[in-house]
């Protein structure tokens, strides 16, 4: 049985959480707390093996409630959120660099269109995080050395990126350490819950000192510029200055997709592209490296100890498609010597 403690300050959602929660066999909920306070004390009485945050709550918000219980007690923690004021979508997205694992949309009821299909994403979610191993921080690589020089590639003039679970406070890591000044452009496929992209976008852009904006269909490639996908579309180029949004179907499940990202690049860079793939669940965008790899592009993959889950990265390593393995703290110094030359 998996244990989870709902923490949601509304009655009426707390109940409706409990209820669909512990509907499925495999979920006993052991305990409820209606803010962040009482979230903490009840981690700390319960050690459950799961955590669904709210983010709005009063007393201690979600967010500082995730930090709190990361430095005390670390244990996997599901945002749970109905807002996409961009205030609570901050708030979720540091909680996220913080140590949440990922974000989901709240049910709104049962009449709700969408109400079975949101509900088994919730479900089917806690299951999964309930895998995952949390730690307070990842492990301290700044003794490290720099790759060695031969291992650099000259001629870089795109870089793709792609992440899933653990992939906010990794690219807030990776993108913050880049100069605002960064010679090409970065397309970036972030798996996060519908509607959640916009705010995502937002708060990248306020943490980074790269411009960040959802990619448009039609507008051009721009250095020092991230594009990110939009929700339920695919990223890709229509050559090598234009971006292109199709809403074309969904690869192995997933849309906007990895593996389309990479695929469209390497049709239109070959080895100028770099494609870096991060911490994530699941195997999204290994196919595509292959096409990558195929052109003579280089492939950065982050290593199983930086790796909030090492499922993509990991997949890719496994399949030969890595030129470089690399941990969190040293990618963006490595994406740099990739893209200058050394």
């Amino acid at each position: 049985m998996i244990r989870v403690l709902v923490v949601e300050d509304s009655p009426t959602s707390r109940q409706l959480l409990v209820a669909i929660l512990g509907g499925d066999p495999q979920i006993a909920v052991v305990g409820t707390a209606g803010d962040g306070i009482q979230a903490v004390e009840q981690v700390a009485a319960l050690r459950p093996d799961v955590i669904t945050m709210d983010v709005g709550m009063p007393r201690m918000n979600g967010l500082e409630a995730t930090k709190a219980i990361m430095n005390q007690q670390p244990t996997p923690i599901v945002l749970v959120s109905a807002s996409f004021l961009a205030q609570d979508v901050a708030w979720s997205m540091t909680a996220l660099a913080a140590g949440a694992l990922t974000v989901v949309n709240k049910p709104a009821g049962p009449s709700a269109p969408d109400f079975e299909q949101v509900c088994r994403e919730l479900v089917e979610t806690v299951k999964a995080m309930a895998q995952v191993k949390v730690v307070r921080r990842w492990p301290d690589r700044s003794a490290i050395q720099p790759p060695p020089a031969q291992s650099r590639h000259a001629g870089c003039r795109v870089v793709a990126m792609a992440a899933s679970t653990g992939g906010p406070g990794a690219l807030h890591q990776i993108l913050g350490a880049l100069p605002a000044n960064f010679p090409v452009p970065i397309l970036l496929v972030q798996h996060i819950a519908m509607g959640f992209a916009p705010g995502f976008v937002s708060w990248l852009d306020s943490v980074t000192p790269l411009s960040v904006k959802l990619a448009a269909s039609g507008e051009p490639l721009r250095p020092g510029t991230v594009h990110v996908a939009p929700d339920d579309q695919h990223l890709g180029v229509a050559d090598r200055h234009t971006i292109s949004i199709v809403k074309e179907p969904p690869i192995g499940g997933f849309r906007p997709s990895a593996t389309y990202l990479y695929e469209s690049l390497g049709r239109s860079f070959g080895d100028g592209a770099l494609g870096v793939i991060l911490t994530g669940m699941g195997r999204d965008g290994v196919d595509g490296l292959r096409s990558l790899r195929a052109a003579g592009a280089p492939v950065i993959a982050q290593d199983e100890a930086s790796s909030v889950v090492y499922g993509m990265s990991g997949a890719a390593v496994a399949e030969g498609l890595a030129t470089a393995i690399v941990p969190l703290d040293l990618i963006a110094k490595r994406i740099q010597l990739v893209v200058t030359g050394g």
